[in-house]
């Protein structure tokens, strides 16, 4: 989602992360120490009121001072955080206006709720009329932007299908880990002996820079239920087998029912038995790939740049300079 929306920025834009800088990524780059390494974490929720701040960890001690260094050093207009709650809190502390983006499932725990409370605006992924759907009815939702989804392959033409092929099917994992094992896929082919499956992502399947020549010759796409990914298909317009994975806070499983409500998606609560897949599959070609036009526009993220550059031009310091945190 950062690279999706910092190529749509008008201003200078930096990253934040652990991770190393992508090749397309607009702007600056700051990497950040690790803190998930060391020793066994000690009392890392602070009892329950943060995600991730473990006592006396030398790894959250650097990354958040690099972070706040960074800060110092540039005076950003606007810090915009995914999911973290702790730099949302050090970016506001430090004077930062936060903007964060927001994920489906329950994130009625104090962490979230701090966290969202501090933002001066929260940015959503999916179409506005969904908010109470992914977030359950009792989320305050008046202050969400949604935006709808958005993919790095909104506005990208399709690719050319191959003529005279037998019908195929995709299959994406996650890098969240999955419990759809190659033994089910394997048994899933054996039962759809008429259609040609593949599989991009997990274990012993590769992984592609570029997926989306594989995805616009999928006639079916089997995926997990993640943001990045249901958006993805949706930019490609095709049929999908929905198969939510467990996640914190029900995320994939609430993006199902989202999805599985505005039949949007043929959304399974498990991996279907090899024996279903024929009929699981045909259920998907009739319902089409066209109603993803509901879930993404193709703007999503020409649209949180907007949001994020007004929020910037409201706080504008010395700097013009946005961050994202990866």
């Amino acid at each position: 989602m950062a690279r999706c929306i910092a190529g749509c920025l008008g201003d200078r834009v930096t990253g934040l992360s652990s991770l190393a800088c992508p090749g397309d990524w607009p702007g600056d780059w700051l990497m950040l120490p690790r803190d998930d390494t060391g020793d066994p974490a000690i009392e890392p929720t602070a009892h329950g009121q943060l995600h991730w701040a473990p006592l006396g960890h030398p790894g959250l001690r650097d990354r958040m001072a690099a972070i706040a260094g960074w800060i110092q050093r540039s005076a950003p207009s606007v810090i915009v955080v995914d999911v973290s709650v702790e730099v949302a809190a050090l970016a506001r502390l430090l004077g930062v206006p936060v903007i964060s983006v927001v994920l489906p499932g329950n994130r009625a725990d104090p962490a979230h709720r701090l966290g969202h409370a501090l933002a001066e605006t929260l940015i959503a992924p999916w179409p506005a009329a969904w908010s109470a759907t992914l977030l359950g009815q009792d989320a305050q939702t008046a202050r969400i932007r949604a935006v709808g989804a958005f993919s790095r392959f909104d506005g990208r033409a399709p690719e050319p299908g191959i003529p005279g092929r037998r019908p195929s099917v995709l299959v994406l994992h996650g890098s969240g880990g999955s419990q759809i094992s190659a033994g089910h896929v394997r048994e899933a082919a054996a039962a759809t002996p008429g259609w040609a499956w593949s599989v991009l992502g997990g274990a012993g399947a590769p992984w592609l820079d570029d997926p989306w020549p594989a995805l616009c010759r999928a006639d079916v796409v089997v995926t997990h239920g993640g943001m990045n990914a249901i958006a993805d298909v949706a930019a490609a317009r095709k049929p999908a087998v929905v198969v939510p994975q467990a996640r914190p806070h029900g995320e994939q499983l609430a993006t199902g029912r989202a999805l599985d409500r505005a039949g949007l998606a043929v959304v399974t609560g498990r991996w279907p038995r090899a024996a279903s897949w024929p009929f699981v599959l045909r259920a998907a070609l009739e319902l089409g790939g066209e109603r993803w036009n509901a879930w993404s526009t193709g703007t999503g993220a020409a649209d949180a740049a907007k949001i994020i550059e007004t929020v910037a031009g409201h706080h504008r310091g010395r700097s013009n300079r946005c961050a994202v945190r990866s």
